[in-house]
Protein backbone atom coordinates (compact mmCIF):
# COMPACT_ATOMS: atom_id res chain seq x y z
CA UNK A 1 0.00 0.00 0.00
CA UNK A 2 2.57 2.30 0.72
CA UNK A 3 4.42 1.61 -2.57
CA UNK A 4 1.69 2.89 -4.54
CA UNK A 5 1.63 6.60 -3.37
CA UNK A 6 5.31 6.93 -3.27
CA UNK A 7 5.61 5.81 -6.74
CA UNK A 8 2.96 8.15 -8.23
CA UNK A 9 4.76 11.07 -5.85
CA UNK A 10 8.07 10.57 -8.04
CA UNK A 11 6.07 10.66 -11.25
CA UNK A 12 4.69 13.83 -10.27
CA UNK A 13 8.34 14.97 -9.40
CA UNK A 14 9.95 14.39 -12.77
CA UNK A 15 11.58 11.15 -12.13
CA UNK A 16 10.25 8.28 -13.87
CA UNK A 17 8.42 5.40 -11.84
CA UNK A 18 9.48 1.70 -11.71
CA UNK A 19 8.76 -1.98 -10.03
CA UNK A 20 11.38 -1.10 -7.18
CA UNK A 21 12.06 1.84 -4.85
CA UNK A 22 15.50 1.03 -5.42
CA UNK A 23 15.27 3.09 -8.92
CA UNK A 24 14.49 6.36 -6.57
CA UNK A 25 17.31 6.12 -4.93
CA UNK A 26 19.59 7.87 -7.68
CA UNK A 27 16.73 10.98 -7.30
CA UNK A 28 17.03 10.77 -3.66
CA UNK A 29 20.69 11.47 -3.89
CA UNK A 30 20.72 13.83 -6.43
CA UNK A 31 18.67 16.45 -4.24
CA UNK A 32 21.14 18.61 -2.19
CA UNK A 33 19.33 19.50 0.93
CA UNK A 34 18.91 21.00 4.38
CA UNK A 35 15.63 19.57 4.20
CA UNK A 36 14.93 16.45 2.25
CA UNK A 37 11.71 18.10 0.86
CA UNK A 38 13.80 20.48 -1.80
CA UNK A 39 12.85 19.82 -5.62
CA UNK A 40 14.82 19.41 -8.79
CA UNK A 41 14.24 23.27 -9.97
CA UNK A 42 14.22 22.31 -13.47
CA UNK A 43 10.89 19.75 -13.61
CA UNK A 44 7.64 20.92 -14.29
CA UNK A 45 5.57 23.20 -13.22
CA UNK A 46 8.27 25.04 -11.33
CA UNK A 47 10.73 25.70 -13.90
CA UNK A 48 13.52 27.73 -12.00
CA UNK A 49 11.42 29.31 -10.03
CA UNK A 50 13.13 30.06 -6.47
CA UNK A 51 10.52 27.61 -3.89
CA UNK A 52 10.85 28.30 -0.05
CA UNK A 53 10.81 30.45 2.73
CA UNK A 54 14.26 32.11 2.05
CA UNK A 55 11.99 33.42 -1.24
CA UNK A 56 9.09 34.21 0.38
CA UNK A 57 6.95 37.46 -0.25
CA UNK A 58 4.77 36.75 2.89
CA UNK A 59 7.77 37.36 5.19
CA UNK A 60 7.76 41.39 6.75
CA UNK A 61 12.17 41.49 6.12
CA UNK A 62 12.50 45.32 5.93
CA UNK A 63 11.44 47.94 8.52
CA UNK A 64 9.25 49.92 5.60
CA UNK A 65 7.04 46.79 5.10
CA UNK A 66 6.81 45.68 8.81
CA UNK A 67 5.23 49.78 9.47
CA UNK A 68 3.04 48.74 6.08
CA UNK A 69 1.25 45.98 8.20
CA UNK A 70 -2.13 47.03 8.81
CA UNK A 71 -2.86 44.65 12.16
CA UNK A 72 0.67 46.24 13.91
CA UNK A 73 -0.44 49.56 12.80
CA UNK A 74 -3.87 48.97 14.79
CA UNK A 75 -1.42 47.67 17.53
CA UNK A 76 0.09 50.90 17.44
CA UNK A 77 3.28 48.95 17.28
CA UNK A 78 4.51 49.68 13.69
CA UNK A 79 6.23 53.11 14.18
CA UNK A 80 8.42 51.53 16.94
CA UNK A 81 11.66 50.20 17.46
CA UNK A 82 11.86 46.18 15.92
CA UNK A 83 14.39 43.88 15.58
CA UNK A 84 15.12 41.25 13.41
CA UNK A 85 14.54 37.96 14.79
CA UNK A 86 13.63 34.29 13.70
CA UNK A 87 10.36 32.59 14.94
CA UNK A 88 12.72 31.14 17.46
CA UNK A 89 13.49 34.43 18.84
CA UNK A 90 9.91 35.73 18.13
CA UNK A 91 8.77 33.22 20.82
CA UNK A 92 11.25 33.65 23.10
CA UNK A 93 10.45 37.36 23.22
CA UNK A 94 6.65 36.89 23.73
CA UNK A 95 7.43 34.30 26.84
CA UNK A 96 10.06 37.32 27.94
CA UNK A 97 7.24 39.89 27.57
CA UNK A 98 4.76 37.29 29.83
CA UNK A 99 7.17 37.02 32.29
CA UNK A 100 7.48 40.64 32.78
CA UNK A 101 4.41 42.20 32.87
CA UNK A 102 2.78 39.28 34.92
CA UNK A 103 4.05 37.74 37.97
CA UNK A 104 2.28 35.19 38.22
CA UNK A 105 3.95 33.50 34.91
CA UNK A 106 5.82 30.81 34.84
CA UNK A 107 7.31 28.54 32.15
CA UNK A 108 8.18 24.77 32.63
CA UNK A 109 9.08 21.81 30.62
CA UNK A 110 11.25 19.15 29.41
CA UNK A 111 14.92 20.82 29.26
CA UNK A 112 13.10 24.50 29.34
CA UNK A 113 15.25 26.06 31.60
CA UNK A 114 18.76 25.69 29.81
CA UNK A 115 16.72 26.71 26.70
CA UNK A 116 14.94 23.88 25.41
CA UNK A 117 15.91 21.87 22.81
CA UNK A 118 15.27 24.45 19.78
CA UNK A 119 16.58 27.17 22.17
CA UNK A 120 13.06 28.77 22.30
CA UNK A 121 13.41 29.52 26.33
CA UNK A 122 17.36 30.67 26.04
CA UNK A 123 18.08 33.57 28.82
CA UNK A 124 14.66 33.45 30.69
CA UNK A 125 15.78 31.59 33.67
CA UNK A 126 18.92 33.65 33.81
CA UNK A 127 17.00 36.77 33.88
CA UNK A 128 13.26 35.55 36.04
CA UNK A 129 14.86 32.95 37.95
CA UNK A 130 14.70 29.08 38.23
CA UNK A 131 11.75 29.37 40.02
CA UNK A 132 9.70 30.58 37.75
CA UNK A 133 11.78 28.79 34.49
CA UNK A 134 12.20 25.39 35.30
CA UNK A 135 12.74 21.62 34.59
CA UNK A 136 10.13 18.87 34.73
CA UNK A 137 10.65 15.16 34.43
CA UNK A 138 9.92 13.27 31.41
CA UNK A 139 6.24 12.97 31.28
CA UNK A 140 3.65 15.11 29.14
CA UNK A 141 0.99 14.17 31.26
CA UNK A 142 2.66 15.09 34.32
CA UNK A 143 3.25 18.25 32.58
CA UNK A 144 -0.21 19.25 31.22
CA UNK A 145 -1.39 17.86 34.79
CA UNK A 146 1.01 20.55 36.31
CA UNK A 147 -0.10 23.07 34.20
CA UNK A 148 -3.42 22.25 34.40
CA UNK A 149 -3.23 22.84 38.44
CA UNK A 150 -1.14 26.16 38.16
CA UNK A 151 -3.33 27.47 35.66
CA UNK A 152 -6.48 26.19 38.09
CA UNK A 153 -5.16 28.19 41.47
CA UNK A 154 -4.06 31.67 39.34
CA UNK A 155 -0.91 31.67 37.17
CA UNK A 156 -0.47 31.99 33.95
CA UNK A 157 1.44 28.67 32.87
CA UNK A 158 3.43 28.15 29.86
CA UNK A 159 4.25 24.29 29.36
CA UNK A 160 5.96 23.11 26.96
CA UNK A 161 5.80 19.60 24.95
CA UNK A 162 9.32 18.86 23.65
CA UNK A 163 7.71 17.68 20.15
CA UNK A 164 3.82 17.81 19.41
CA UNK A 165 4.31 14.25 18.09
CA UNK A 166 4.81 13.37 22.42
CA UNK A 167 1.82 15.44 23.28
CA UNK A 168 -0.31 12.39 23.26
CA UNK A 169 0.19 10.61 26.47
CA UNK A 170 -1.17 14.51 27.65
CA UNK A 171 -4.46 13.67 25.92
CA UNK A 172 -6.39 12.94 28.34
CA UNK A 173 -5.78 15.67 30.97
CA UNK A 174 -5.83 18.30 27.95
CA UNK A 175 -9.09 17.03 26.55
CA UNK A 176 -10.91 15.48 30.14
CA UNK A 177 -9.77 17.98 32.60
CA UNK A 178 -8.11 21.14 30.62
CA UNK A 179 -11.00 21.69 27.94
CA UNK A 180 -14.31 21.05 30.36
CA UNK A 181 -12.76 22.35 33.77
CA UNK A 182 -14.76 25.69 32.92
CA UNK A 183 -18.02 23.78 31.76
CA UNK A 184 -18.21 21.41 34.71
CA UNK A 185 -17.52 23.65 37.22
CA UNK A 186 -20.11 26.14 35.85
CA UNK A 187 -17.55 28.67 35.51
CA UNK A 188 -16.68 28.83 38.64
CA UNK A 189 -13.29 27.53 38.63
CA UNK A 190 -11.27 27.67 35.13
CA UNK A 191 -7.94 26.87 33.70
CA UNK A 192 -7.66 30.04 31.30
CA UNK A 193 -4.55 30.94 32.26
CA UNK A 194 -2.77 27.49 30.47
CA UNK A 195 -1.48 27.88 27.13
CA UNK A 196 1.11 24.77 25.78
CA UNK A 197 3.45 25.36 23.21
CA UNK A 198 4.76 21.91 20.92
CA UNK A 199 7.13 22.34 17.91
CA UNK A 200 5.59 20.20 15.09
CA UNK A 201 5.38 19.53 11.76
CA UNK A 202 7.94 18.12 9.06
CA UNK A 203 11.76 19.15 9.42
CA UNK A 204 13.53 16.75 6.89
CA UNK A 205 14.97 14.34 8.82
CA UNK A 206 12.68 13.62 12.02
CA UNK A 207 10.61 10.55 10.97
CA UNK A 208 7.21 9.39 12.05
CA UNK A 209 8.12 10.62 15.70
CA UNK A 210 9.39 13.66 15.17
CA UNK A 211 7.43 15.70 12.11
CA UNK A 212 3.66 14.91 12.95
CA UNK A 213 0.79 17.46 12.82
CA UNK A 214 -1.70 16.29 15.44
CA UNK A 215 -3.77 19.54 15.27
CA UNK A 216 -7.01 17.97 14.19
CA UNK A 217 -6.89 15.75 17.07
CA UNK A 218 -7.48 18.85 19.18
CA UNK A 219 -10.04 20.96 16.99
CA UNK A 220 -12.86 18.52 17.50
CA UNK A 221 -12.53 19.38 21.41
CA UNK A 222 -14.92 22.23 22.61
CA UNK A 223 -13.78 24.37 25.41
CA UNK A 224 -9.82 24.73 23.85
CA UNK A 225 -7.83 26.65 21.53
CA UNK A 226 -5.81 25.60 18.81
CA UNK A 227 -3.07 28.15 17.02
CA UNK A 228 -0.11 27.53 14.13
CA UNK A 229 1.66 30.62 13.34
CA UNK A 230 3.50 30.78 9.60
CA UNK A 231 6.19 33.37 10.72
CA UNK A 232 8.13 35.58 13.66
CA UNK A 233 5.60 38.28 13.07
CA UNK A 234 2.80 36.03 13.69
CA UNK A 235 4.34 33.74 16.17
CA UNK A 236 5.03 36.11 18.22
CA UNK A 237 1.63 37.99 18.30
CA UNK A 238 -0.43 35.09 18.33
CA UNK A 239 1.44 33.40 21.63
CA UNK A 240 1.02 36.46 23.48
CA UNK A 241 -2.53 36.48 22.66
CA UNK A 242 -2.85 32.90 23.04
CA UNK A 243 -1.57 32.93 26.60
CA UNK A 244 -3.76 36.50 27.82
CA UNK A 245 -7.00 34.72 25.72
CA UNK A 246 -9.41 33.58 28.98
CA UNK A 247 -9.68 29.58 27.88
CA UNK A 248 -6.81 27.06 26.93
CA UNK A 249 -5.15 27.05 23.88
CA UNK A 250 -2.81 24.53 22.21
CA UNK A 251 0.15 26.62 20.04
CA UNK A 252 1.40 24.70 17.68
CA UNK A 253 4.87 25.72 16.37
CA UNK A 254 6.42 24.32 12.96
CA UNK A 255 9.57 23.83 13.86
CA UNK A 256 10.89 24.01 10.55
CA UNK A 257 10.45 27.81 10.56
CA UNK A 258 12.70 28.25 13.72
CA UNK A 259 15.72 29.33 11.88
CA UNK A 260 14.55 29.74 8.91
CA UNK A 261 11.55 32.50 9.02
CA UNK A 262 12.96 35.71 9.54
CA UNK A 263 11.21 39.19 9.48
CA UNK A 264 11.75 42.48 11.38
CA UNK A 265 9.45 42.55 14.73
CA UNK A 266 8.42 45.11 16.82
CA UNK A 267 10.21 45.16 20.19
CA UNK A 268 7.33 46.00 21.62
CA UNK A 269 4.72 44.15 23.48
CA UNK A 270 1.30 43.63 21.17
CA UNK A 271 -0.92 41.16 20.40
CA UNK A 272 -2.61 39.47 16.95
CA UNK A 273 -6.24 38.34 16.90
CA UNK A 274 -7.33 35.05 17.73
CA UNK A 275 -10.11 32.98 15.41
CA UNK A 276 -9.26 35.60 12.90
CA UNK A 277 -8.24 34.41 9.28
CA UNK A 278 -5.79 36.31 7.33
CA UNK A 279 -6.02 37.45 3.77
CA UNK A 280 -2.28 38.02 2.99
CA UNK A 281 -3.04 37.90 -1.35
CA UNK A 282 -5.69 39.37 -2.93
CA UNK A 283 -7.52 37.04 -5.67
CA UNK A 284 -10.58 36.44 -8.07
CA UNK A 285 -10.63 33.13 -9.53
CA UNK A 286 -9.69 30.52 -6.73
CA UNK A 287 -9.50 30.92 -3.34
CA UNK A 288 -6.24 29.03 -1.40
CA UNK A 289 -6.44 28.26 2.40
CA UNK A 290 -3.42 26.75 5.00
CA UNK A 291 -1.52 27.75 7.88
CA UNK A 292 1.59 27.37 9.00
CA UNK A 293 4.35 26.28 7.29
CA UNK A 294 1.94 24.93 4.57
CA UNK A 295 1.48 28.64 3.04
CA UNK A 296 4.40 28.87 1.99
CA UNK A 297 3.91 26.04 -0.48
CA UNK A 298 0.78 27.11 -1.53
CA UNK A 299 2.07 30.57 -2.10
CA UNK A 300 4.64 28.82 -4.77
CA UNK A 301 1.68 27.19 -5.94
CA UNK A 302 -0.29 30.60 -6.69
CA UNK A 303 2.75 31.94 -7.99
CA UNK A 304 3.29 29.17 -10.74
CA UNK A 305 -0.43 29.36 -11.62
CA UNK A 306 -0.16 32.91 -11.96
CA UNK A 307 2.62 32.67 -14.39
CA UNK A 308 1.32 29.87 -16.50
CA UNK A 309 -2.64 30.83 -16.86
CA UNK A 310 -2.21 34.84 -17.35
CA UNK A 311 -5.30 37.17 -16.12
CA UNK A 312 -5.99 34.19 -12.98
CA UNK A 313 -5.38 35.72 -9.86
CA UNK A 314 -5.45 33.78 -6.53
CA UNK A 315 -6.96 34.44 -3.00
CA UNK A 316 -4.47 33.43 -0.03
CA UNK A 317 -6.01 32.31 3.10
CA UNK A 318 -3.68 32.11 6.36
CA UNK A 319 -6.40 30.69 9.05
CA UNK A 320 -4.14 30.87 11.79
CA UNK A 321 -6.41 29.68 14.43
CA UNK A 322 -7.74 26.10 13.67
CA UNK A 323 -10.09 25.84 16.78
CA UNK A 324 -12.41 28.25 16.48
CA UNK A 325 -11.49 29.10 12.98
CA UNK A 326 -12.91 31.86 10.50
CA UNK A 327 -14.86 30.19 8.54
CA UNK A 328 -16.93 33.55 7.69
CA UNK A 329 -13.68 35.42 6.12
CA UNK A 330 -12.92 31.69 4.11
CA UNK A 331 -16.81 31.63 2.75
CA UNK A 332 -16.97 35.28 1.97
CA UNK A 333 -13.70 34.76 -0.33
CA UNK A 334 -15.36 31.84 -2.15
CA UNK A 335 -18.84 33.10 -2.49
CA UNK A 336 -16.57 35.66 -4.75
CA UNK A 337 -14.03 33.26 -6.42
CA UNK A 338 -16.82 29.93 -6.44
CA UNK A 339 -13.48 27.79 -5.54
CA UNK A 340 -11.73 26.39 -2.60
CA UNK A 341 -8.22 24.52 -2.21
CA UNK A 342 -6.97 23.45 1.21
CA UNK A 343 -3.55 22.21 2.43
CA UNK A 344 -2.06 21.02 5.45
CA UNK A 345 0.50 18.90 6.08
CA UNK A 346 -1.36 16.34 8.53
CA UNK A 347 -3.22 13.40 6.63
CA UNK A 348 -5.70 14.17 4.55
CA UNK A 349 -8.60 11.38 5.82
CA UNK A 350 -10.65 13.01 8.71
CA UNK A 351 -7.58 16.01 8.49
CA UNK A 352 -8.59 19.51 9.10
CA UNK A 353 -9.20 20.07 5.37
CA UNK A 354 -12.48 17.89 5.49
CA UNK A 355 -14.15 19.84 8.32
CA UNK A 356 -13.41 23.11 6.37
CA UNK A 357 -14.71 21.93 2.88
CA UNK A 358 -17.93 20.42 4.43
CA UNK A 359 -18.64 24.11 5.94
CA UNK A 360 -18.00 25.67 3.02
CA UNK A 361 -19.88 23.49 1.04
CA UNK A 362 -22.63 24.04 3.13
CA UNK A 363 -22.23 27.68 3.66
CA UNK A 364 -21.09 28.14 -0.43
CA UNK A 365 -23.20 26.15 -2.16
CA UNK A 366 -24.93 27.48 -5.38
CA UNK A 367 -21.25 29.70 -5.80
CA UNK A 368 -19.38 26.62 -6.06
CA UNK A 369 -17.92 26.41 -9.79
CA UNK A 370 -15.88 23.30 -8.92
CA UNK A 371 -15.15 20.71 -6.45
CA UNK A 372 -13.31 21.83 -2.94
CA UNK A 373 -9.90 20.37 -3.37
CA UNK A 374 -7.95 18.79 -0.39
CA UNK A 375 -3.90 18.56 -0.64
CA UNK A 376 -2.56 16.90 2.22
CA UNK A 377 -0.03 14.98 3.68
CA UNK A 378 -0.26 11.14 2.40
CA UNK A 379 -2.25 8.85 4.95
CA UNK A 380 1.00 6.75 5.94
CA UNK A 381 3.22 6.81 9.19
CA UNK A 382 5.50 10.33 8.58
CA UNK A 383 7.98 8.73 6.20
CA UNK A 384 11.77 9.49 6.80
CA UNK A 385 13.65 8.86 3.66
CA UNK A 386 10.68 9.78 1.58
CA UNK A 387 9.38 12.92 2.97
CA UNK A 388 9.58 14.45 -0.27
CA UNK A 389 6.92 12.31 -1.78
CA UNK A 390 4.68 12.39 1.50
CA UNK A 391 4.39 16.58 1.81
CA UNK A 392 2.01 18.30 0.61
CA UNK A 393 4.61 20.15 -1.85
CA UNK A 394 4.29 23.03 -4.21
CA UNK A 395 3.52 21.20 -7.14
CA UNK A 396 1.08 19.06 -5.62
CA UNK A 397 -0.92 22.27 -4.53
CA UNK A 398 -0.32 23.37 -8.25
CA UNK A 399 -2.02 20.43 -9.52
CA UNK A 400 -4.73 21.00 -7.56
CA UNK A 401 -5.31 24.19 -7.98
CA UNK A 402 -5.12 23.94 -11.53
CA UNK A 403 -8.05 20.85 -11.62
CA UNK A 404 -10.25 23.64 -9.51
CA UNK A 405 -9.91 26.21 -12.22
CA UNK A 406 -10.21 23.74 -15.32
CA UNK A 407 -12.88 21.73 -13.74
Amino acid sequence: MLLRPLLSRAKLLGSRPSSSLARLAPLLRSQSRPYSSSVDSSVEPIRGMDLGVAHSKLLLRTVASMRGNMELQAQGVSEGDSKKMNMCQAINDAMRHTLATDDTAVVFGEDVAFGGVFRCSVGLAEEFGNERIFNTPLTEQGIAGFAIGMAAIGHTAVAEIQFADYIFPAFDQIVNEAAKYRYRSGNEFNVGGLTIRAPCAAVGHGGHYHSQSPEAFFAHVPGLKVVVPRSPIQAKGLLLAAIRDPNPTLFFEPKILYRSAVEQVPTDDYVLPLSKAEVVRTGKDVTVVGYGAQMYALENAVQMIERDMPGVTCELIDLRTILPYDADTVAESVTKTGRLVVAHEAPRTQGFAAELAAEIQERCFLRLESPIERVCGLFVPHPLVFERFYMPCAVRCYEAIRRSLTY
